[in-house]
């Protein structure tokens, strides 16, 4: 966080004095806010910039229109999550399974697998309208890392010598997971929580890949 961006937080409201990246910055998490609290329908852009303490003006000004705010936004949490996973990735040890370990927790670390995203996530791709425009701003993120898995998967299978696993359905599968647990994470906030979602994934992992993934620890819980 800048200092800008800190006086702005202390203050109670943004400096008058904000760069143009500082503020484009704060009307995209005042819409994540307003996504979350109103859904994508209901988001305006009275309703971002009440969160945000700006003006209508202002936002016109960064954002010409509602659709270009939406767009810019979820192009904002798609590169967000996109570095966060690679630079997980390019930081773990080099064995593939650590890797593709990295991948996988990524995903539900706190500053990506928060409710409030999650949640602008599902109001994105639930928009039929729009549902192809918005599939098409994260297609290559999607595509590079689910190439990337493969991968992984490929020089797992080569490495442990295992048989009919075929490394291409092992990677959508895991796609599916990601997608699948953080809605199970939005939907039973009480019963399912980030860890259950990686501990099934180890689950799935070490039933395929037993001499790379161990399996976790029996637990009481339950979900």
């Amino acid at each position: 966080m800048n200092d800008v961006t800190k006086t702005a937080k202390s203050a109670g409201k943004p400096p008058r004095t904000a760069s143009k990246e500082v503020r484009r910055q704060q009307l995209i998490e005042a819409t994540i806010e307003s996504i979350a609290k109103h859904g994508l329908a209901g988001t305006t852009m009275t309703t971002v910039t009440r969160e945000a303490g700006l003006s209508l003006g202002l936002v016109n000004f960064h954002f010409s229109t509602k659709q270009n705010l939406l767009e810019e936004t979820l192009r904002y949490l798609a590169e967000e999550h996109h570095q966060f996973w690679k630079k997980s990735y390019e930081k773990a040890n080099l064995a593939p399974e650590a890797k593709l370990a990295a991948i996988v927790a990524a995903h539900f670390h706190p500053t990506i697998c928060k409710r409030k995203k999650i949640t602008v996530w599902y109001g994105f791709f639930g928009e039929s309208k729009s549902r192809a425009s918005y599939r098409k701003l994260v297609a290559d993120i999607d595509a590079e890392r689910l190439n990337l898995s493969v991968r992984l998967c490929r020089d797992i299978i080569a490495e442990g010598g295992y048989e009919n696993v075929d490394p291409e359905n092992v990677a959508m599968t895991l796609e599916g997971l990601y997608d699948g647990f953080w809605l199970n994470i939005l939907i039973y906030p009480k019963e399912f929580t980030r860890f259950d979602a990686m501990r099934r994934i180890q689950e799935y992992l070490a039933s395929l890949f037993p001499k790379h993934f161990e399996r976790p620890p029996p637990t009481d819980c339950k979900g």
